[in-house]
């Protein structure tokens, strides 16, 4: 009779702890460095009665709470969405990312030089030189509607029905169902997909999909039983088995905002809709070939972790799932 693995939740809920959760403390510089952003910004506002920039909200990743910690040369470390009051929304939005940097240099004045505000496809990116923290400053055209409803815009004037103040209820609700795992699964998940970028760099599967999969198997649940959000190993099993079985075919729809039937038409290969808005499908630019490569590679993870669940030796079960998280697994 087999034993018990030797990779067990109690092994991953550590490694997440030490090496994936994002330590206290550095939790806490990026919340004082995003809140004295949104006081200079506010009180510029302030000061500015005409300005058009409206309100400013903590969103992405670390306002979710399904933040990692971040490799050197990664990414943004926080987001904030900086809603931008107009009358229209089919404004001309090409440069609003240029006025919006020349917004932000203006509120900072002397104290940073402006190679520290650099645009990007969606954001402008602000540069903190003492700690290295950067945060990702996000346009939001504004029109007055509830719910922080607003549009995103991009470098191309391409522009995205969303809201931070739903997207944060969302899964806040989640969480709230399930208990603290609900999000630490979540940035197991991340953390394993970043790993598997690192050795195959064309694998595509954003973090905004894996927090949607992940609702979805909570709600639906995988073969008759409910996602073990306390059973790490075995909610892996069930996130890749659904990849897997499923080759992410299936449209993944939520109506919490709205009904099922409001979703638009969509030939895209891989469909999970936007919480928020029925008009946005997150995957919508992932090709065939994207579909694939994601599955296939969900199938070898899926074929790791079974055999590690079954290794005879500790130190064979620990070789098999630092495939997933990379060298710094199990963190021991």
């Amino acid at each position: 009779m087999a034993g018990e693995p030797y990779v067990d939740h109690d092994v991953l809920k550590a490694f997440a702890q030490g090496k994936v959760n994002v330590p206290k403390e550095e939790a806490k510089e990026r919340r004082r460095q995003v809140n004295y952003l949104r006081e200079r910004l506010e009180d510029y506002i302030a000061d500015h009665p005409d300005f058009d920039l409206v309100k400013l909200r903590a969103s992405g990743s670390v306002a979710k709470h399904t933040a990692i910690r971040r490799r050197k040369g990664e990414g943004s470390d926080a987001d904030v969405a900086a809603y931008l009051r107009v009358a229209d929304p089919e404004v001309d939005v090409a440069t609003v990312l240029d006025w919006l940097r020349k917004r932000c240099i203006e509120v900072y004045g002397k104290t940073k030089v402006a190679e520290d505000f650099v645009p990007s496809d969606h954001a402008v990116g602000i540069t903190m030189r003492g700690t290295g923290l950067k945060i990702d400053v996000v346009p939001v055209l504004y029109t007055g509607e509830p719910d922080d409803r607003g549009y995103l815009v991009t470098s191309q004037g391409i522009k995205v029905l969303t809201s931070v103040t739903l997207h944060l209820q969302f899964i806040k609700k989640r969480k709230d169902a399930a208990g603290d795992a609900y999000r630490e699964l979540i940035r197991l998940l991340k953390a394993w997909i970043r790993e598997s970028k690192s050795v195959d760099p064309d694998l595509r599967c954003k973090s905004f999909l894996i927090e949607l999969l992940v609702a979805h198997l909570w709600e639906t649940g995988w073969n008759g039983e409910p996602l073990q959000v306390n059973d790490y190993p075995r909610a892996f099993e069930q996130v890749l088995s659904y990849i897997v079985r499923t080759g992410l075919r299936e449209p993944i729809v939520f109506t919490d905002y709205y009904k099922a039937n409001e979703v638009s038409s969509s030939n895209a290969s891989i469909q999970v809709w936007d919480p928020v808005n029925p008009e946005n499908n997150v995957a919508s630019t992932y090709t065939e070939l994207d579909r694939q490569r994601l599955v296939k590679h969900a199938k070898t993870t899926l074929d790791t972790i079974s055999w590690a669940a079954h290794a005879t030796t500790k130190g064979d079960a620990i070789d098999a799932w630092r495939e997933l998280f990379g060298p710094a697994f199990p963190g021991a």
